[in-house]
């Protein structure tokens, strides 16, 4: 019985019983002599209705009240009408899991972007339930608030001790109150827990950050994960080992937080996609804009000015199932090689500056070189992949010189290199090479670390002219990246690591922390379109002079910079730092080599222009400094600790350390009422294929009424989030797209006062009728 005919059978009820109320309240022989009076019978039977409507707005508040308070609904897949997801309940029975949309306003302003990330949670259960969804954000996001949305009412988040938010969300979650918690599982996967969402009912979730933007070769980029794809996670079979002074330790798991990371994920052969996405750009580049393009989704660009887009997607929401990028380009030859921008918060000012060191013309590295491939066939690598990782190894080796000498390592979870060591790049060995690359297929677990120590084991260490470069082509969707920084850190002597991400939906934060670690650069390759060109454009760095020996110096002193050592850097590639100042004044000095020769620029600090959310991007990367410099062990455990503790609760992020939590004050889940725990299922990454990574095994089951899907059909409207995205984005008190609002709608409460009034008027009015009826009988007496 569904819950509106069960209130209107209710409403029936109520009727017969005031009637009978009525009839029981007044004495036998008044109501015969009304009945019998020809008169009064019309105002008699109007008596009996008013009486009816007045018993049931009496009781309407608990009938209400207990509507709302049911235990999870049990069914079976048979019983469902509609296309619905089920996860395993009790036996044989299936509950319908939690809905969840999302919607991404993201600001661009020159430099920086301000994102907004509204996830929609509605309960399509009888019953009350805590939804967990595990979801990405781009590596260098500094998350900085969270706001629950119930009804009318805002709640907006604390920053707290990581176990201390944890505990305030226990408490409030045995309480009955609803609550929220974000924690950082990396620095580019986080975890939204809601507890105690009621029947039927929405709580919208909404978070912020700040991150800037990536520029390399006169082209600026924003990427924007949808999907957090499935990680292998390796045993512990080569086990390590922690001995306390004692002689006493442990076996240490390479992904002790392996259950965190692991969210549901469904089969695309059997489900439709879930958790459908809108997102709009607003984008106000700084400059004229030349070309605006979207990679992986069909846009719809709105012109609003010469240096401004409004960018949407074409089709309305889409399935999170890839990764969302944007790249922009200067309407002239040439984008701006220099950026100066400054932000003053509380009593320090904080700079944002960006300079891209000129080419030189028909500069060569000259030294000669060393390249060894290596190329990740797993699982995970499965479909269209593994097309793209083979077809861009294939032109990389296109792309060797007689003179280079080169190795191919492939791996899954074994690995073979193809030659005892490094050849030269002879016509006979590069055919060899393309044979062996064509011939991979992608199956087995994802074991970087063994050919990692493979490509890094230098055997010709002692050729210091010699450039020894690794490109390393992967998804990198492994859960012990710890393990692989710690490899690199420990054996990269003269190598330099350039990673090269493959698929629709990658590990960034393991690409960029190796890059980094390695002294390299990462390049995504999201299709196999894209492969030509970011393939040579990576070329173009490999076979040019690095910029090195890079310092900044700031004249007036007492700066804090971030990075503390500034990276080497490629082609096209733009110096960025970020810095704390007691005062804005005098000028930054950078200079380096670029090859053989110096290079100089002096930016003078008083022309910087105003920007926004600097603080927060000089805290996360300060974050950032502190996690590299524990890998690299110039600093301690306990000291990398208490520096990221330190800032994040200073400048309100969420890291490793540090969690949001908000928690109504208002209890809504009764006392008694169980709370079942559900973690959101995610899609499987667009080109993927189910069966290569997890094998062929049994998923949380649709109903019989789920539309089958066609080979390539993407579809998010198969069940009601899409159509709560739209309706959620309106009634949301808090969405416009401007940077993080400074004020919040004040919440309106409510009692069922109205509810009582009308109660009131119609007693009133019964009293009057009865009135009226007794002085009629007095009369005819």
């Amino acid at each position: 019985m569904t819950m509106a005919i069960w209130k209107v059978r209710r409403c029936e009820q109520q009727l017969v019983v005031g009637s009978a109320s009525l009839r029981t309240a007044l004495p036998t022989s008044r109501l015969t002599s009304l009945q019998t009076w020809p008169t009064t019978r019309l105002s008699y039977r109007l008596l009996m209705i008013l009486a009816a409507i007045a018993a049931f707005f009496a009781t309407a508040p608990r009938l209400y009240a207990g509507a709302t308070v049911n235990v999870a609904k049990f069914v079976t897949p048979a019983e469902m009408r509609s296309g619905s997801l089920l996860l395993k309940g009790e036996g044989d029975r299936y509950v319908e899991a939690p809905l969840v949309a999302t919607d991404a306003d993201i600001v661009v302003s020159g430099p920086t972007t301000r994102g907004r990330i509204t996830q929609i949670f509605h309960n399509p259960t009888d019953g009350w339930v805590e939804g967990i969804y595990v979801y990405p954000l781009a590596e260098g996001s500094a998350v900085d608030t969270l706001k629950m949305v119930i009804g009318e009412r805002i709640v907006v988040a604390d920053i707290e001790n990581r176990k201390k938010a944890r505990e305030l969300y226990e408490q409030a979650k045995a309480a009955g109150q609803r609550t929220a918690l974000m924690e950082q599982e990396r620095p580019n996967i986080f975890t939204n827990s809601v507890a105690n969402i009621g029947p039927h009912e929405t709580v919208v979730v909404q978070i912020e950050y700040q991150e800037p933007v990536h520029q390399s070769g006169g082209v600026f980029t924003l990427r924007l994960p949808l999907v957090v794809a499935p990680r292998y996670n390796p045993t512990p079979l080569v086990q390590t080992v922690d001995l306390g002074g004692n002689g006493f330790g442990n076996v240490v798991d390479p992904v002790p937080d392996r259950d965190r990371i692991e969210p549901p994920v469904l089969d695309p052969r059997k489900h439709a996609p879930v958790n459908p996405v809108s997102i709009t750009v607003r984008l106000n580049a700084g400059f004229v804009l030349g070309m605006v393009k979207s990679h992986h989704h069909d846009v719809a660009i709105e012109e609003v000015a010469d240096n401004a887009r409004v960018v949407k997607l074409a089709d309305g929401p889409s399935p999170a199932d890839r990764d969302f990028e944007l790249t922009w380009t200067a309407a002239s030859a040439a984008a701006p090689s220099v950026g100066l921008f400054r932000e003053h918060v509380s009593d320090a000012d904080y700079l944002l500056a960006f300079v891209t060191p000129p080419p030189v013309p028909q500069a060569e590295e000259k030294r000669p070189r060393e390249v060894v491939f290596v190329i990740d066939n797993s699982g995970s690598m499965g479909g269209t992949s593994i097309m793209q990782a083979k077809a861009s190894l294939i032109y990389a080796l296109g792309r060797l010189k007689p003179t280079d000498r080169f190795n191919v390592i492939r791996f899954d979870d074994t690995y073979d290199v193809l030659f005892g060591d490094s050849v030269s790049a002879t016509s006979s060995n590069v055919a060899r090479a393309k044979t062996f690359v064509n011939a991979l297929q992608a199956r087995g677990g994802t074991e970087m670390v063994p050919p990692m120590k493979a490509a890094l084991a230098d055997r010709n260490g002692k050729e210091e002219n010699t450039v020894r470069q690794v490109v390393f082509l992967t998804d990198g969707e492994v859960g012990n990246e710890q393990q692989l920084f710690d490899t690199i850190s420990a054996m990269r002597g003269r190598s330099r690591i350039f990673m090269v991400g493959i698929g629709s939906a990658p590990n960034s934060f393991l690409m960029t922390r190796a890059a980094e670690l390695g002294r390299g650069t990462f390049t995504h390759i999201g299709s196999v379109d894209q492969v030509e060109e970011r393939m040579r454009t990576l070329f173009d760095k490999l076979e040019s002079p690095a910029v090195t020996n890079l310092t900044a110096t700031f004249s007036a002193g007492g700066a804090d910079v971030t990075p503390i050592v500034l990276p080497d850097l490629y082609r096209g590639e733009p110096v960025a730092l970020t810095a704390r100042l007691a005062a804005l004044s005098g000028t930054l000095e950078i200079k380096g080599l670029i090859g053989d020769r110096p290079w100089l620029v002096t930016l003078p600090l008083e022309n910087a222009a105003q920007g926004s959310g600097l603080s927060k991007l000089w805290a996360r990367r300060k974050i950032a400094d502190a996690e590299v410099a524990r890998t690299l062990r110039t600093i301690t455990q306990e000291e990398a600790d208490q520096r990221i503790l330190t800032l994040a609760l200073d400048h309100h992020l969420v890291s490793r350390l540090t969690s949001l939590v908000a928690v109504d004050k208002t209890p809504s889940r009764p006392d008694g009422e169980p709370l079942k725990l559900t973690e959101l299922p995610l899609n499987l990454p667009a080109g993927w294929e189910f069966a290569k990574v997890f094998g062929e095994r049994q998923q949380p089951l649709p109903s019989p009424a789920t539309p089958q899907l066609q080979p390539g059909e993407r579809r998010a409207d198969a069940d009601p989030a899409r159509i709560q995205v739209a309706e959620a984005k309106r009634a949301l008190p808090v969405l416009a797209p401007a940077p993080a609002p400074t004020a919040v709608t004040l919440p309106k409460t409510a009692t069922d006062a109205e509810l009582k009034m009308i109660a009131g008027s119609i007693l009133l009015a019964l009293s009057l009728i009865l009135l009226v009826f007794n002085r009629r009988r007095s009369f005819v007496r």
